[in-house]
């Protein structure tokens, strides 16, 4: 509905795009179930936990530790900013929001991409309808909290986190996209996983014990599991071949599917009602990040030959 098969490239990357979009947007669902039996340090330890165990193996075998150990500030950098805050913030976040709420307000990770971009000195980022685009989603999200908030069915903390947890998946595709061509994509996502395995330990020393002798439902463990090979392992291979392909900033427009699979799980399966905050606001918010993340060539060739007087058959 908003991407141009031209600004996807080619079938391939509309596949990989469609494919963890749709993957990203379970982890709502999942996470909604695992926490009526597991605290959240214990989640985000289960699920970084067996998404490494699953990719370092491989990693290992195919000799790509050393290179990616030889960028670790970055890969230590998107770590931190893809896994250790954001999956904190939201599970904690969905302890009192919805879960299709929370795929809602993930959506404003495009328009902070496109803002961010600009500033990294993508000109495009600067045409008129990229900034109108950033208006328009602020405002979505303004009308989304601000009417929910006023009519009591909405906390603004969990709000503010879930919105501090987009900060961080805006900033960290643009990270890993900057590493050296030779630091190995898989490398990179299992050397992560397994930092922020370490990070967790500690705390999941003292909330898994507890967790566990609680006996967790089978539900609750099948959505760890998930959570773990599926939205963890399989999905950050696939994400990361999306950015090769078209970008992070156009990357970032995952949320969108991320957003329909998330009210779709949270309405029909967890019996979630959508507020009036949401109404008003997710069309808001939709259309500012598809206006803010639309890559404007010609506009970029019209800047560049302005700026640095490049001839008119370039």
């Amino acid at each position: 509905m908003f991407l141009d098969y031209a600004d996807l490239v080619s079938r391939k990357a509309l596949l990989l795009f469609l494919s963890v979009g749709t993957i990203w947007g379970t982890p709502y669902f999942f996470i909604a179930i695992a926490i009526e039996d597991f605290q959240t340090p214990s989640i985000v330890f289960l699920r970084v936990l067996l998404g490494a165990l699953i990719l370092m193996p491989i990693a290992i075998s195919r000799g790509m530790i050393r290179a990616t150990l030889k960028a670790w500030p970055a890969v230590l950098a998107f770590a931190v900013l893809e896994m250790v805050g954001p999956w904190f913030l939201i599970t904690e976040a969905e302890r009192t929001i919805s879960s299709s709420l929370a795929g809602l307000l993930i959506t404003t990770v495009p328009f902070i991409a496109a803002f961010l971009v600009g500033l990294l000195g993508d000109k495009s980022a600067w045409h008129p309808l990229t900034i109108l685009g950033l208006v328009v989603g602020f405002a979505g999200v303004l009308a989304l909290v601000g009417i929910d908030v006023f009519s009591g069915d909405l906390v603004l903390t969990p709000v503010l986190m879930m919105l501090a947890a987009a900060v961080g998946y805006a900033i960290a595709p643009i990270i890993a996209n900057r590493m050296p061509s030779e630091v190995p994509t898989l490398g990179v996502i299992a050397v992560s996983l397994t930092m922020v395995t370490l990070i967790y330990a500690p705390f999941a020393a003292l909330s898994l014990p507890e967790d566990i002798a609680a006996q967790p439902s089978l539900e609750a463990w099948t959505s760890v599991v998930i959570l773990g090979a599926v939205c963890s392992a399989l999905a950050f291979v696939i994400f990361f071949a999306v950015i090769r392909e078209i970008g992070p900033a156009r990357a970032s427009l995952i949320t969108y599917v991320n957003l329909a699979v998330a009210v779709v799980l949270g309405v029909f399966f967890l019996g979630e009602q959508l507020t009036t905050g949401v109404f008003v606001g997710l069309p808001l918010v939709v259309a500012g990040s598809y206006l803010a993340s639309r890559r404007r060539q010609a506009f970029v060739r019209k800047k560049l030959r302005k700026d640095q007087e490049i001839p008119e058959t370039l």
